[in-house]
């Protein structure tokens, strides 16, 4: 791969990873099953939200410049 800002061809490839949202709530799985049983057990687990997306770039290593393909 070919650096477009300098014209190097010392490219590397690297990938972030990023995750957004939340987690599991213990308090609000714990809360649900004692006011609502097994129902509220699963009310509290469905709130969960973390997503996790990657994105994978060149980088050269003369430069500095992140570009994709």
């Amino acid at each position: 791969m070919v650096c477009p800002k300098c014209g190097k061809d010392d490219c590397e490839i690297v990938t972030e990873t990023s995750t957004s949202g939340k987690d599991v709530s213990a308090g609000k799985a714990c809360c649900g099953t004692v006011l609502l049983g097994p129902i509220g057990l699963l009310c509290g687990l469905c709130g969960k939200g973390k997503q996790t997306s990657s994105q994978t770039f060149f980088v050269c290593k003369n430069c500095g410049n992140k570009f994709t393909a």
